[in-house]
């Protein structure tokens, strides 16, 4: 839903019309007080909001905006007929994406409107914790993929002993671990596999990887043999040496856990087709579980023939 706000009927009517035609569902209103109010009913995806009205000028319903919980993360686009840097500079301090000088031309207007709310929509399914993508981008990834019939290897990820040591060192070490495990996959899908590269983050402490086939192999290796590396640094020196840390099951009795480990599954292409994302994300945890046998880091490829 876009919300359009402007004082000038014709224009108002010429960008309903434009977006209309492009397929969005469109709401106009004719000030600023209208345009709080409506925005606050039906929550708009997007804003075009003219700069000059009468009332309350857009700088102010940006940023009125932006201070309701309800519309603080709706995109905000401005339409001026000033073309003056400051104004560019005070519209979008006020809260402002993007920024459209008048006259425009509704294919430039069209695709402003694409671009930011595709950003915005990108920039919601980023992990705040990681900055990596989510769950809709990894299925687009994947499925975008398949549906091009493109060569790749999708790595499953997660941590073994994880919850245990959220347990013993608090929530904020356990985000430092997802954090340093980030920058870790990062780092070897740059190494080998860096075109054709993806790394997101389902949640938690689980990852989604997508690289060449070629490179599958070679990137779980740099992970686990970095993973280990690191792992003995997010533990106090008194764990390290015993090699694990104890920690009270539900009944209240102690348990061992060993170090932090990472086990990764591995779906690929080179052995069998998919024609669905949820197929690849199927093998590869298949996969993680058989990884997961082992009492230390380790990956497990899927190396059977034929479709899935």
């Amino acid at each position: 839903m876009i919300l359009v706000v402007d004082d000038d009927p014709d224009i108002a009517r010429f960008v309903e019309v434009n977006l209309r035609s492009a397929g969005f569902d469109v709401v106009v209103a004719p000030d600023g007080e209208e345009a709080l109010v409506k925005a606050d009913e039906i929550r708009p995806d997007l804003v075009l909001l003219d700069v000059m009205m009468p009332r309350i000028d857009g700088f102010e319903v940006a940023q009125r905006l932006r201070r309701n919980p309800r519309t603080a993360n709706t995109c905000i686009i401005m339409l001026t007929a000033k073309a003056q840097s400051s104004d560019k500079v005070l519209g979008l301090t006020a809260g402002a994406d993007d920024y459209i000088i008048k006259p425009f031309d509704p294919i430039e207007l069209l695709a402003r409107v694409k671009t930011t709310l595709r950003r915005a929509r990108d920039n919601r399914n980023l992990s705040p914790l990681t900055g990596l993508p989510g769950n809709i981008q990894i299925e687009d990834e994947v499925q975008r993929r398949v549906e091009e019939s493109q060569s790749f290897a999708l790595l499953t990820c997660d941590l073994d002993n994880f919850k245990a040591y959220n347990d013993h060192y608090g929530f904020l070490q356990g985000d430092r671990v997802i954090q340093a495990t980030a920058r870790i996959l990062q780092d070897a899908v740059e190494e080998y596999s860096r075109a054709e590269g993806f790394v997101g983050h389902v949640g938690g402490d689980d990852f989604v990887l997508v690289v060449s086939p070629d490179a599958a192999e070679d990137v779980a290796k740099r992970i686990i043999v970095q993973f280990d590396r690191e792992a003995t640094n997010h533990y106090d020196r008194g764990d390290v040496e015993r090699g694990f840390i104890e920690v009270e099951d539900r009944q209240g009795n102690p348990q061992k856990f060993p170090v932090i480990s990472i086990s990764i599954g591995i779906a690929t292409t080179a052995t069998r087709s998919f024609s669905h994302y949820g197929e690849a994300i199927a093998v590869g945890a298949e996969m993680k579980q058989v990884a997961k046998r082992q009492p230390r880091s380790a990956y497990a490829i899927d190396r059977r023939r034929g479709a899935a």
